[in-house]
């Protein structure tokens, strides 16, 4: 692995390992294990097996002990939103994880880079590698500051779509249009620009490697854009945070 790259990750995270080889292996996707006839336990899944134990442990922690009064069943939706696989896959690519990554040529052609189930695995195997090099506090302190450090506006990446539809509902007779204004790159690797329009308004944009996820990103800006203008309105008040 570059480790030019391994460097300037531990720098962006702001923690250096003891044991440089847990992180390498949270990079590697079993698509260039498998490519590169690595043992099977050469890729990141047990560590992102680990890191979702401990990814929930904290989560839990954290919302246990900052909402109190809060009962059990909107505790678990809460953190069921705020550790979903999109909203997982926005904090990878905030910190710009799918650049680190190591994929089979198959998988990097097709668009694996930006893909939402591997950059949200990696994010979990990075905080397991954390977990075993640094212990709970090394990932706690990961979790707090790459994952947890805008809970009230990721948690809207929980089943967007459906939010903004509801929401909207609520107070406009119009319906959300999901429109697809650009598309550009390779054949192998497009990426696709999706607005949503509200009547003559376009209330958000959004791009993916594919059409389905720019058009999450799409609902997840509109979402913003309504609750900036003090619209929007959860749909359970206890959701609020």
């Amino acid at each position: 692995m570059d480790l030019n790259k391994i460097l300037a990750f531990q720098q962006k995270i702001d923690y250096r390992f003891s044991d440089v080889s847990l992180l390498e292996t949270a990079l590697i996707h079993s698509s260039y294990a498998n490519e590169h006839k690595l043992k099977k336990f050469q890729n990141n899944e047990r560590l992102e097996f680990l890191g979702d134990a401990v990814l929930e442990l904290v989560s839990s922690d954290v919302l246990f002990k900052r909402y109190p009064e809060k009962l059990e069943g909107t505790l678990s939706k809460t953190r069921a939103s705020l550790v979903c696989e999109p909203a997982l896959a926005y904090c990878a690519r905030e910190l710009g994880l799918g650049d680190f990554l190591l994929l089979g040529r198959g998988e990097d052609m097709t668009g694996g880079r930006d893909r939402d189930s591997i950059l949200s695995d990696a994010l979990e195997a990075v905080i397991g590698s954390l977990y075993l090099d640094g212990g709970l506090e090394s990932a706690r302190r990961f979790i707090m500051n790459f994952v947890l450090n805008d809970m009230e506006n990721t948690r809207l990446f929980y089943d967007c779509k459906t939010t903004l539809q509801e929401n909207i509902q609520s107070w406009s007779k119009d319906t959300p249009v999901y429109e697809l204004v650009d598309e550009y790159g390779p054949e192998h690797s497009r990426t696709f620009v999706m607005q949503i329009r509200l009547g003559g308004r376009i209330l958000g944009k959004g791009s993916g490697r594919t059409k389905q996820a720019a058009g999450q990103n799409a609902a997840y800006e509109s979402l913003l854009t309504l609750k900036a203008e003090g619209i929007f309105k959860d749909k359970d008040d206890d959701l609020c945070i």
